[in-house]
């Protein structure tokens, strides 16, 4: 993505009256156009006119850096909310960008990509944990949607990569249907690492275990193969805001 290659590190931490701000607005809120496939009328109905939509992959992705650095310079435009937009999208949805990401309250899609109704299709795990129901929704956002863009969206202190870490490492049992989460995120832990350490590096490998499997799939794998269709990973900055590409 052109979404900001810069490393975390690199990304100074925001002033106190930043995070406050930030804080406050997360508080209160809680990555295909022209693609010749069949799908319903409703589906494939044209988007609203308000804004140019990203048709491509590569536009995709500049669209979702551009609403990135409004997100984090405090510049959103919470755009497709209108009146008109709402009443355009009760005959079907175009979004550009299937974005699969955590269940964490502090990373909405909607809000760190700066998007609006109709824009994104947004599927969230712990973890981004795949299961039937999230890549049969995976599937239905590509097959039937035409999205040329899937997002793989992990992030900074992720609590259910920390479960499994924590969990991996003293050998105990979580609760409930956690230990699945844990199971599934297993493969990824970065054992080259320690402590926190361990977990962020853990993240990242997370994403490229998760992208790997979606590109396996293979009725997304023929549509990566031709073109129609493009699978990157991406991490979420708690500290700075910023979205960055994982590769």
């Amino acid at each position: 993505m052109t979404l900001d290659d810069t490393p975390p590190g690199a990304a100074a931490p925001a002033p106190a009256r930043r995070s406050l701000l930030r804080a406050a607005v997360t508080g209160a809120a809680a990555a295909g156009a022209g693609l010749a496939l069949d799908v319903s009328p409703a589906a494939a109905a044209a988007p609203p006119a308000a804004r140019p939509r990203p048709a491509t992959a590569p536009e995709a992705l500049r669209e979702l850096a551009a609403g990135n650095r409004r997100w984090r310079t405090f510049r959103e435009r919470h755009p497709d909310e209108t009146p008109a937009v709402r009443q355009a999208l009760t005959s079907g949805q175009h979004p550009f960008a299937l974005v699969l990401g955590c269940v964490d309250s502090r990373v909405p899609p909607e809000l760190v990509f700066d998007q609006g109704l109709g824009d994104l299709l947004t599927v969230r795990s712990a973890g981004e944990v795949l299961d039937e129901a999230v890549l049969g929704s995976i599937a239905y956002g590509v097959l039937e949607l035409a999205i040329p863009l899937v997002v793989v969206l992990g992030h900074q202190s992720c609590g259910a990569v920390r479960a499994a870490v924590e969990a991996d490492g003293s050998g105990g049992r979580l609760p409930a249907h956690i230990q699945y989460l844990a199971d599934q995120i297993a493969p990824a832990i970065d054992r080259g690492t320690q402590g926190e350490a361990r977990v962020d590096a853990t993240i990242d490998a997370n994403v490229r275990l998760v992208r790997s499997r979606l590109a396996a799939e293979p009725d997304l794998a023929e549509r990566v193969a031709d073109g129609r269709l493009a699978i990157v990973g991406a991490r979420y900055e708690l500290t700075s805001q910023l979205v960055h590409r994982v590769s």
